[in-house]
């Protein structure tokens, strides 16, 4: 396993585009610290479908203006020059999240089945790097196991 663990908040839409091979990089508006290559994503689905869903591995993370940003991930972001240019509204420059090895788990595991194990379970509003319990809770332990 990589030396931290992050949990991002991901639409559906977004989330549907990277289980299935459309989206290879994820974008967002703040760089999230000391993530970068081996690092592992876990992807958390956010409403309506509220679930730990998948994962996958970062390869490596760029910020960059926003003219050179989507000059390097247009034909990998899965969305079209005026959804990113909405998503970045009001600020100057970006970060693109590039990854290989996404897993999409075949149970995934709910909101109500996360505060089940763990009651503290708060989904990330963007991100938030996944704590130790979180990651040795048992119905977590079982999905990293054959990931990592």
């Amino acid at each position: 396993m990589a030396t931290s663990t992050i949990i991002l908040s991901i639409r559906p839409k977004h989330a549907a585009k990277i289980f299935s091979g459309l989206k290879k990089v994820e974008l967002r508006r703040i760089r999230p610290k000391d993530l970068g290559n081996g690092t592992l994503a876990l992807i958390y689905v956010t409403s309506p479908v509220r679930s730990l869903a998948g994962a996958f591995r970062v390869t490596h993370v760029i910020e960059r203006p926003l003219t050179d940003l989507w000059k390097m991930v247009q034909k990998k972001a899965g969305l079209t020059y005026r959804e990113f240019r909405q998503y970045y509204d009001g600020v100057s420059t970006g970060t693109a999240i590039f990854f290989q090895k996404v897993w999409s788990f075949r149970e995934p595991l709910s909101l109500k089945d996360l505060r089940n194990e763990l009651l503290t379970f708060l989904p990330p509003r963007a991100f938030r790097y996944a704590k130790i319990d979180e990651l040795q809770a048992p119905p977590i332990a079982r999905l990293l196991s054959n990931i990592c």
